[in-house]
């Protein structure tokens, strides 16, 4: 009871102070609608501008910071949890295996590229390899998993996970309108979103303005591409340069399947699949759907908190170079995927 009460009273202050940043985007988008007519941006970008610009204006005390924590990833696990309710895979997955396969060969394809432009801007290759991960894959869990595995250093995962969350930001806020001028739309759109955003979190972001089938093909394509940090982990294991001064491999204990494969994406796939057979009744969908939203903007709001946008100005510019080509090949990949697949 007293570790409860101590879990609880730690986490308070933080996650009210979400509450309070979620709380500002709904009357935000409210606002909106009443003066327009209808919303601009969505509460779940507004939550991630509004996190951020008090974090940039702001530095949180330590003991807002659990709290933050809590909202920014147990918070934001339950939410993507939750959404496989609303997933229905059989619809979305028409194209059968052929898109699961695509997805992979995205990855693959993204790290190659992304790490290839690394090398020759003269990044090391251990922090080269963490963008490409980072970015190819699923960000800061991404480049968490893979630092161990080729025995990355401190400071090449903080620059790596400081871009990832900087730059992240910019992507929710300009996917949409990349999406929309050069035509893309629903699923299409969605499927998009998934193989470029970083982040789940984000890639929901990104989604939503677009409409619930951008959001549930963006969230599937999603993690199917996170699905892929397993087998890339493997691969790095047996092929990357992760010897230590001693010339010995540093021994992996955290990379066991349980790191590998998050509980929520489990949840995920579980809540997907009882949907796609016709198991879950249809009075629980909505308010599933809603609470699963709910939760999604307020870790969206600690995602925000946690970027400093001013963290940018202390990487080099052969970092920002590659970081940015990263992305920009990645977003050309995914495009040639799409109409390949003529969605």
């Amino acid at each position: 009871m007293k570790r409860i009460t101590s879990f609880v009273s730690d986490i308070l202050p933080g996650l009210a102070l979400t509450a309070v940043v979620t709380a500002a985007a709904y009357v935000l988008e409210a606002g909106e609608r009443l003066l327009f007519g209808h919303t601009g941006l969505e509460a779940l970008v507004l939550a991630i501008l509004l996190g951020t610009g008090v974090r940039s204006l702001w530095t949180p005390h330590a003991r807002w910071l659990p709290g933050i924590r809590f909202s920014g990833h147990f918070l934001l696990e339950l939410a993507v949890m939750l959404l496989g309710v609303s997933v229905n895979a059989a619809a979305i997955f028409g194209n059968g295996p052929v898109l699961i396969v695509g997805i992979a060969c995205v990855v693959v394809t993204a790290i190659a590229f992304s790490f290839g432009v690394g090398r020759l801007l003269g990044l090391p290759t251990r922090l080269a390899l963490l963008i490409a991960c980072g970015n190819s894959i699923c960000g800061n869990s991404a480049i968490a998993a893979v630092a161990p595995v080729i025995g990355a250093d401190s400071d090449d995962v903080a620059t790596s996970i400081a871009f990832t969350a900087v730059l992240g930001v910019g992507v929710v806020l300009g996917l949409p309108l990349l999406g929309m001028a050069i035509g893309l739309h629903g699923a299409g759109y969605g499927a998009f979103a998934g193989l470029t955003v970083y982040a789940v979190p984000q890639v929901l972001a990104a989604a939503a303005p677009l409409g619930a089938a951008a959001l549930q093909t963006g969230t599937l394509v999603k993690l199917v591409r996170v699905l892929m940090l397993g087998p890339v982990c493997v691969v790095l294991s047996l092929v990357a340069p992760a010897k230590t001064e001693g010339g010995k491999r540093p021994k992996n204990k955290g990379q066991n399947l349980g790191h590998l494969v998050p509980w929520f994406i489990l949840g995920f796939l579980s809540l997907t699949a009882l949907r796609s057979l016709g198991w879950v009744p249809t009075q629980v969908q909505a308010p599933t759907a809603t609470t699963a939203t709910l939760l999604t903007v307020m870790s969206m709001a600690a995602l925000g908190l946690g970027v400093d946008i001013r963290s940018v100005a202390n990487a080099g510019v052969r970092v920002i170079t590659t970081v940015v080509l990263s992305l920009a090949g990645l977003g050309v990949i995914s495009l040639g995927l799409l109409r390949l697949l003529s969605l």
